[in-house]
């Protein structure tokens, strides 16, 4: 059986970060106030790199012989573990190789290469980088350093939370989105250890949800296939290491869709003027999407805001029109002169305000003298967007919804 990390090995991890890490923020949340009491933020997205993975991969080279870091190191990611392996091979002088799948986010490949790593695009997942990475150490002697299952990577992930309980002293939940199970490892060993009366919950992406099945068949079971918008928790198996510390020490695993995640980093953005990643924000979206039994005082990790801008902009309009403040719609109507005026001008007068019209006449489903104007509309919110709906079909007009806006 596994031995599980201990938070003495966490204080450890932590008296090596000193001076290398910095203790994130921890804010009030806005825009959360269907969790009845208070919800705080762990700003991991402003740590350095961008997420919390640097503190693991610091502790895990750390620790390394000199022999070892000379021999340099190797990891795969989809990108923040990549980037605090950059890091951190950096600041220990040791050369560091990653590779990353051929889709990963532009910005986070600049970014781990700017940091002064050798960066490899292969494949099409993570799993796939993590056995070139596995390969390339047979083959060179370099050290691997896995994204998420090995001691020196939970202990050093756990910092987070020695934080969390000094900055928050009052907290009585603390969720974080799981991917491969590091993060919620380090916190749950931190909390059973020093506040036995904290509950962990852990949150993953319901297209790439691992951990639930896992702790049913209690061992790691691997998803046949897995998808989700949030990237840097995109993994199809738990750790051999990191599965017992969850069966053990985590109190539940819940799981929430891509639309609530969208949902969720409007919301920050918004209104907490926080810019987070979709993995970053699962914790989050857990409690918007009221999935979650959470005894306030909260506290959600926040764990990284490394996100695409070309991912952020679809992630706004995504989100907006969750909350129906972005409507998208195919409306028929008659080719006569005046109509399509008439139509913009409803819409209006009830206050809709028309981002883009796409006006189609060559259709084959349209019937002689009809046609299809494609409509994107800014709405004030779902009672908003009802309305303006249902006096279009008040008019005459045959609707169809081209996005998910719950109408």
């Amino acid at each position: 059986m596994t031995s599980l990390v201990t938070v003495d090995e966490v204080y450890a991890a932590r008296k090596a970060l000193s001076g290398v890490t910095r203790v994130t923020p921890m804010e009030p949340a806005r825009g959360m106030e269907n969790v009845p009491g208070p919800v705080f933020l762990k700003c991991e997205n402003v740590q350095r790199a961008g997420a919390y993975k640097v503190r693991g991969a610091y502790v895990r080279i750390a620790r390394l012989s000199s022999e070892e870091r000379a021999r340099g190191v190797v990891a795969a990611s989809a990108g923040n573990h990549a980037q605090g392996v950059a890091v951190a091979a950096a600041a220990l002088g040791a050369k560091a190789t990653v590779f990353m799948p051929a889709g990963a986010p532009l910005p986070k490949v600049a970014a781990t290469r700017g940091y002064g790593a050798h960066v490899e695009l292969i494949g099409d997942t993570v799993d796939e980088c993590l056995e070139a990475a596995r390969d390339f150490a047979r083959r060179t002697g370099a050290v691997f350093i896995h994204p998420f299952d090995h001691p020196d990577v939970i202990a050093g992930q756990g910092t987070v939370a020695l934080e969390i309980l000094e900055q928050c002293p009052e907290v009585k939940t603390i969720v974080a989105g799981v991917g491969g199970g590091g993060l919620i490892s380090g916190i749950g060993v931190v909390c059973k250890a020093l506040r036995p009366d904290v509950k962990v919950i852990g949150v993953q992406a319901a297209g790439a949800a691992a951990f639930p099945p896992s702790l049913k068949a209690g061992r790691p079971v691997r998803l046949p296939s897995y998808a989700t918008i949030a990237d840097g928790i995109k993994v199809g198996k738990p750790g051999d290491i990191t599965f017992p510390h969850v069966a053990a020490l985590v109190d539940s695993v819940a799981t929430v869709s891509d639309e609530d995640i969208s949902r969720a980093v409007l919301v920050l953005l918004e209104r907490n003027k926080l810019l987070v990643e979709p993995a970053g924000a699962v914790g989050a979206a857990a409690l918007l999407a009221g999935v979650l039994d959470a005894e306030p005082p909260v506290v959600a990790l926040l764990s990284g805001g490394n996100i695409d801008p070309l991912l952020l902009l679809r992630l706004i309009e995504h989100g907006l029109s969750v909350t129906g403040r972005f409507l998208r719609c195919t409306v028929r109507c008659a080719d006569r002169p005046g109509v399509l005026a008439s139509m913009l001008g409803l819409i209006a007068e009830r206050g809709g305000n028309v981002v883009d019209v796409m006006h189609q006449r060559h259709d084959p489903k349209l019937r002689v003298g009809e046609v299809s104007v494609a409509l994107s509309v800014e709405t004030r919110g779902d009672d908003h967007a009802a309305h303006l709906l249902s006096a279009l079909r008040d008019a005459g007009y045959t609707l169809t919804l081209r996005e998910a806006g719950g109408h």
